[in-house]
């Protein structure tokens, strides 16, 4: 699963978004401006408070690294 932490604001989450869309990958954005908890998580897992964090099945990516988002992609496309 991909999880996009983010905020409606932040102009590098809607570059994460509109990539993963333009790549037709499903993803679930996580607003950690309204979600407290997910906000808690999103800096556990993240070990910090900037947005975007993206989440490819626990691959933690932080902030719109395109070629770590590509290549997290790809390991989980071949199960790596």
């Amino acid at each position: 699963m991909i999880k996009v932490y983010s905020t409606p604001t932040c102009p590098w989450c809607k570059k994460v978004k509109a990539y993963l869309e333009s790549i037709n990958a499903r993803y679930k954005d996580i607003n950690v401006v309204e979600d407290r908890e997910a906000r808690e998580k999103m800096i556990e897992i993240s070990g910090q408070q900037g947005v975007p964090v993206i989440d490819i099945d626990g691959e933690i990516v932080l902030g719109f690294d395109k070629p770590r988002i590509i290549n997290a992609l790809d390991k989980r496309k071949i199960g790596v």
